[in-house]
């Protein structure tokens, strides 16, 4: 937990205390209770003789389930908080969040020439083992604003540069597990070329606001960020006229 403390004290936000909210524990009795507690939880569910039972007694005791920093990269932590939840129950609750004193990443809506053409890439994801249709989007640069991140996600993506940048606010994506929030952006740009193939992205079109709104109510866009983009610029009046049924790309 030495890791953890020391992240504790030098993000002391992540771990803010509200009234009747899930109070992450720092007591270490509480935070060794917790720890037991869900270690005993795993263990009863699971069939054994005397013998079995006996060591799943010694494993709480010796070999609790983990809590702290679980693992740690240049892109997320994954973080096991020892927490009391508001009916009074211990446990652990595990969260995903930037690394401290990262930017956040950026979501960004090319809109191609004159017409306001949207760009859309077909990109492999690993987490889902399939392939998407989706806008560029990016991790934050440490230090950079979400300008310049906007510029760098397109020139690596689809070899592009932004003529005009127009923020659309802020999303988070997954309040459930994740503390990342994100900036969303729309970008003019007057060209479009050679997409990131290392990167599992494939390729890269251009279809009308209308084609690209009814790829989302068809179910051929399921990208969440891709969704939350396109309804932030519809609000914001850049998708010009209201949505049609469209084509397919």
């Amino acid at each position: 937990m030495n890791r953890y403390d020391a992240l504790r004290r030098r993000v002391p936000e992540w771990f803010r205390n509200e009234p009747e909210g899930i109070e992450v524990l720092t007591d270490p009795a509480l935070v060794r209770r917790a720890r037991r507690q869900v270690t005993a939880a795993r263990q009863g569910a699971r069939r054994r003789g005397p013998l079995g039972a006996l060591w799943a007694r010694l494993r709480t005791v010796l070999r609790p389930v983990p809590a702290g920093v679980v693992s740690a990269n240049r892109y997320l932590w994954y973080l096991r908080d020892p927490v009391r939840f508001p009916d009074g129950r211990l446990g652990l609750y595990d969260r995903l969040l930037p690394p401290p004193g990262s930017s956040p990443g950026v979501v960004v809506l090319p809109l191609l020439g004159p017409a306001a053409g949207v760009v859309l890439i077909e990109h492999y994801r690993h987490a889902t083992r399939s392939r998407h249709w989706e806008v560029v989007r990016g991790f934050g640069d440490p230090g950079a604003s979400g300008e310049e991140n906007v510029a760098r996600e397109l020139g690596e993506e689809i070899s592009a540069s932004p003529g005009e940048v127009i923020p659309l606010g802020e999303l988070h994506p997954d309040t459930g597990l994740c503390g990342h929030k994100v900036e969303l952006y729309a970008a003019r740009v007057e060209a479009v070329g050679a997409p990131e193939t290392g990167e599992a992205i494939r390729r890269t079109v251009t279809v009308t606001p209308a084609e690209a709104e009814a790829m989302v109510a068809d179910g051929r866009i399921t990208d969440g960020f891709t969704v939350a983009v396109l309804y932030r610029a519809r609000l914001a009046g850049l998708l010009g006229a209201e949505p049609g049924n469209g084509g397919r790309p």
